[in-house]
């Protein structure tokens, strides 16, 4: 049998930098839309114990969570997961979702978007300063996606109620 591996061709937007999206939540983008071609890009989240998203929706994507470390609580639609590293889940686009750390340590994981065109408004959320949700929702919303409410779990840090930052 013949196995054949494709390397992507490198993207020098894909440095590795990572970006603060509220204190407790970091992404870097692993994988481009350049690099795919627009098919999907894939970043890669940390998030701190109880920091979380709002409940939002993607109008144009699928969002696909791959997690790596720790656990991730994931409301999608009107199902409640609970995901450990290797576990993996699908929401469809304009499905309402959400996303915590409900544990003790650090998450990780990957979240792929196919196609691809969300990595432009996480490139904006990324160079937004001091967390302005005004700022976030509108770059969300450019983006196709809308905040349809609050973070669907208790004592969540998240754009709409910020941790105290540690600078």
């Amino acid at each position: 049998m013949d196995t054949m591996s494709h390397t992507l061709p490198a993207d020098p937007d894909t440095s590795g930098e990572w970006w603060e999206v509220t204190p407790g939540e970091k992404f870097t983008i692993r994988t481009s839309v350049k690099q795919t071609g627009g098919l999907y890009t894939m970043i890669e989240v940390t998030a701190e114990s109880r920091n979380g998203v709002p409940l939002h929706t993607h109008a144009n994507e699928e969002e696909h969570f791959i997690v790596l470390e720790g656990r991730v609580h994931l409301t999608n639609g009107d199902q409640s997961l609970s995901l450990s590293a290797g576990d993996s889940a699908t929401v469809k686009r304009d499905t309402p979702h959400a996303w915590c750390n409900l544990s003790d340590s650090d998450a990780r994981m990957l979240i792929i978007f196919s196609p691809g065109d969300m990595e432009e408004a996480f490139r904006l959320i990324g160079s937004i300063d001091d967390g302005d949700l005004a700022a976030i929702a509108e770059s969300a919303k450019s983006g196709g996606s809308t905040i349809v409410g609050p973070p669907p779990f208790e004592n969540i840090y998240s754009v709409m109620s910020p941790r105290p930052s540690n600078g």
